[in-house]
């Protein structure tokens, strides 16, 4: 589904799908589109960026956040198909989970680097991966935060991404359900630890954190999908939006999310 004409040249975003099983983020300013991680095999991937109105041989970059599957599975596939420039960091390179890339482009954590019209901000994060990233996007005066995959809100990440006008926002699992649910006692530590995923109360508490005054948008991504459900996510997010949910929504692992407009 396309932008309205009368969109063009504003920051947008979509996602392709969030969660466990695969994970892809658009964002664009109308003439600049970057993919976000792909988690999806190369025909999947292809279908989705369809069905948001792209062909893969627009898009002028490929970022990857880590190594992890489900954000990395399809980028050798979809660079080499469609000769994507891929940009990450050398600990993302070296885990060596992409094969050949027909062109690679380094990021260098907390230094801003730009693709035609957008600013990018990779912005260190913990998580046990080799050297993890996420990213601050700034187009003219909008700015929108892609915040996902962190074991703990740290005073790094809350610093910046302070005056975001959208933000993506990992509400991974629920405490209890984690708890009480089918994984091993292993997994069950590395979700909840440090340098893991964050809990929906902790998505909750860095949100209050940054403050709700810009931010036009609010999408709870990366649920998990044993561990938390949709419903949870809103109810530990709704207290702090006075009363106003309209600007609160949920990235869907089969259905992706619509494009935003940041106005």
């Amino acid at each position: 589904m396309g932008v309205p004409l009368e969109e063009a040249g504003r920051l947008r975003f979509a996602s392709l799908g969030s969660g466990s099983k695969g994970n892809a983020t658009l964002v664009s300013d109308g003439e600049t589109h970057l993919l976000i991680d792909c988690g999806f095999g190369l025909k999947e991937v292809e279908r989705r960026l369809g069905r948001l109105g792209l062909h893969p041989r627009q898009l002028d970059a490929l970022l990857v956040t880590h190594e992890h599957g489900d954000h990395l599975r399809g980028v050798g596939p979809l660079a080499r198909k469609h000769d994507v420039p891929v940009y990450m960091t050398p600990g993302t390179w070296m885990a060596g989970r992409t094969g050949e890339l027909p062109r690679r482009v380094w990021i260098t954590p907390q230094s801003p680097l730009y693709i035609k019209g957008i600013e990018i901000d990779p912005v260190t994060v913990p998580h046990d991966a080799r050297e993890p990233v996420q990213f601050r996007l700034t187009a003219g005066d909008r700015r929108l935060g892609l915040l996902t995959d962190l074991g703990y809100p740290s005073h790094h990440v809350v610093e910046a991404f302070q005056g975001c006008d959208a933000l993506v926002l990992e509400c991974n699992h629920d405490v209890h359900l984690l708890e009480t649910g089918p994984y091993p006692p292993s997994l069950k530590r590395r979700v909840a630890g440090r340098w893991g995923h964050l809990a929906n109360e902790q998505a909750a508490w860095l949100l209050q954190r940054l403050g709700l005054e810009r931010l036009q948008h609010i999408v709870c991504s990366h649920l998990s999908e044993h561990n938390n459900r949709p419903e949870l996510a809103r109810q530990a997010l709704d207290p702090l939006l006075d009363g106003d949910a309209s600007r609160l929504t949920v990235a869907a692992q089969e259905a992706g999310l619509d494009w935003r407009v940041i106005r």
